[in-house]
């Protein structure tokens, strides 16, 4: 069965809790792992969702502040000790790229992969093309340069209908076209319509990662019509200046941004440290946004298909 599925490893903000974590995602499309962050804890919290490092071959960092970006040398080097072999792509700022690589000489020199560093820049929109998936990036609004994801599902084959197709005898060389939206052409030169031999194929499903950033429509233009948001909400709508003032967002603001893009669904996370309940998050975003709503949370698998 298809898998596209958002891991929450660590949702708080710059400081670590009891509660939460420093940021840090995992997706797992089709049991490929993706990180999306690196803060703190991360490979211990790898270890208690049983996600394989093995699997893990693209890393994303937004920003360099430290909630972000720090469990990354640690990741790295239990990672050589593995004896993981391929290669590691880490997709991060050009001066996240230059730190990291000092890192490593220093305290992992010998790796088992190899770490590959990709350079994010502005005039650079996708970050990866792969057969069946692309990762996008665009800017966000924070105190020093960062970046959000997009990680969008290709469009999918049609479905066959198996009685048309032998009813008119279409040979197996020809399935895959017609999957792919052809019509069919019999020996006689009759042109059968896709429609006839095939059923609409699942939409594609897309997912947009939007922290640490302040409130700004631009963010809600470049993940216009993605299904699934998440977005930053450090703080509640009585810390909105506050908010402002630091970069960030409250819940009502996310919902907004959500409610802009055309989001059927949005997911809450990089609480500040003065929060315990996560349910004024929920309904303050409620008030801007009436699609599904999640506060993420610590060992959190989200189904996005």
């Amino acid at each position: 069965m298809a898998k596209f599925q958002v891991n929450i490893l660590g949702c708080g903000s710059a400081t670590p809790t009891l509660r939460h974590q420093p940021s840090c995602q995992v997706i797992d499309f089709r049991d490929r792992l993706m990180m999306i962050d690196c803060g703190e804890g991360a490979q211990l919290q790898m270890r208690r969702m049983r996600l394989k490092f093995s699997r893990l071959n693209h890393i994303f960092i937004s920003h360099l502040h430290g909630d972000h970006f720090l469990g990354l040398p640690g990741l790295l080097s239990t990672m050589a000790l593995h004896d993981t072999g391929g290669s590691v792509t880490v997709h991060v700022l050009k001066e996240g790229a230059d730190i990291l690589r000092r890192i490593m000489d220093v305290f992992c020199r010998d790796t088992s992969f190899e770490i590959i560093y990709d350079i994010i820049r502005p005039e650079r929109r996708v970050l990866l093309d792969e057969a069946s998936f692309t990762v996008e990036t665009f800017p966000l609004y924070h105190r020093v340069p960062a970046v959000g994801f997009i990680f969008r599902e290709k469009p999918k084959l049609r479905h066959i209908n198996g009685e048309m197709v032998r009813f008119y005898e279409v040979p197996v060389s020809k399935i895959q076209e017609i999957r792919s939206g052809h019509d069919f052409i019999t020996a006689d030169g009759r042109v059968i319509p896709n429609e006839r031999l095939t059923t609409p194929a699942e939409p594609a499903v897309s997912y947009a990662y939007c922290s640490d950033t302040a409130f700004d429509k631009r963010v809600a233009e470049d993940v216009r019509g993605v299904d699934t948001i998440y977005h930053e909400a450090t703080y509640l709508e009585d810390c909105a200046a506050k908010a402002s003032s630091r970069g960030h967002s409250t819940a009502f603001q996310a919902g907004e941004i959500a409610t802009l893009a055309g989001a059927r669904r949005l997911i809450l996370g990089h609480y500040s440290k003065r929060y315990e309940d996560l349910a004024p998050f929920v309904e303050e975003a409620a008030r801007s946004f009436a699609g599904d709503i999640i506060a993420a949370d610590e060992g959190m698998k989200i189904d996005l298909l």
